[in-house]
């Protein structure tokens, strides 16, 4: 059970540092929304733009927009993802028959735990998604919700829509968990295991936060099309039977986006995704490595 915690702790600490980029990422994803490139009003022209658009139209605060629940939602998935994980590796579930670190086993583990984690955190990434997109008519993009805040945000859903409406769209933030933690857990463990075999960064600290930028690296790559799908079904409108209003699901949200934005569309907001997550990948790695210590020291001394 610590283990659990000590993940959804690690990743508290993360996000109230790189939630800013959350922000900046999630703005440039909704921009120009089944538009072909060059048809629609850029808004945002990259990263150091946005930054300056939304703290002249949202105030430095629009930086933080969604982090209350983006704090609920990491400690939910990462809780459970690096939880199960830690659990596979204490019980050499993550091993080769010679001992050595897999790769394979490890992105096995770190997939699981992220598909059963972004389940359980789905309602908290919804709402993150529809608070940080909410900003002044002039730089809006995407549909607007006009939540006030989290709670206000679950009662308006469950109102309309009753539970089931707190978990629509769910299932597509299984193979944007799955991928990412899986790409960036197996990298973090075998960046670790290579980085001391070679006695190139041997420190524990040092070798925690190398193997967490290197991971935060692949998991940009990996991830990026499907954060980019997660975040434009989580944020569309939905009319008085609950179904969405411009995708009926992943695969609907898939083609859509290729057939009007080209692959262009599905790597929107690449660079924002690469500063926010590689950071966040080495800062949530490295609490969590850190955090484990100090237990294991608390459980030898007593």
């Amino acid at each position: 059970m610590a283990d659990f915690m000590i993940g959804g702790l690690a990743s508290v600490g993360a996000i109230c540092f790189t939630n800013p980029l959350e922000v900046i990422k999630t703005r440039i994803q909704l921009q120009g929304e089944l538009a072909a490139r060059g048809t629609y009003d850029v808004r945002y022209r990259g990263i150091l733009h946005a930054f300056v658009t939304v703290i002249k139209n949202d105030g430095w605060t629009g930086l933080q927009k969604g982090l209350v629940p983006a704090m609920y939602f990491q400690f939910t998935i990462n809780s459970i993802r690096l939880g199960m994980y830690n659990a596979a590796v204490n019980k050499r579930w993550t091993r080769t028959k010679d001992g050595g670190e897999s790769f394979l086993l490890g992105l096995f583990w770190g997939a699981a735990g992220g598909a059963v984690g972004a389940y359980f955190s789905s309602p908290f990434l919804m709402i993150k998604t529809q608070l940080q997109s909410q900003a002044p008519k002039k730089v809006a993009v995407g549909y607007q919700h006009h939540h006030t805040g989290m709670f206000n945000a679950l009662q308006h859903i469950y109102i309309k829509g009753g539970l089931a409406a707190l978990w629509r769209g769910s299932i597509a933030s299984i193979p944007r968990a799955a991928i990412g933690s899986g790409a960036q857990i197996a990298t973090f463990g075998k960046s670790k295991a290579l980085l001391r075999e070679y006695d190139l960064v041997v420190q524990p600290t040092l070798n925690s936060m190398c193997g967490g930028f290197l991971a935060g690296c692949v998991v940009t790559l990996a991830i990026t099309p499907p954060d980019v799908i997660s975040t434009r079904l989580y944020n569309q409108g939905v009319d008085v039977h609950g179904k969405g209003l411009l995708y009926n699901g992943w695969w609907d949200c898939l083609f859509k986006i290729a057939r009007s934005e080209g692959l262009y569309g599905l790597y929107k907001g690449f660079w924002a995704s690469y500063l926010r997550f590689a950071p966040h990948s080495t800062l949530l790695l490295l609490f969590f490595d850190e955090l484990l210590a100090l237990k294991n020291k608390y459980e030898m001394r007593h």
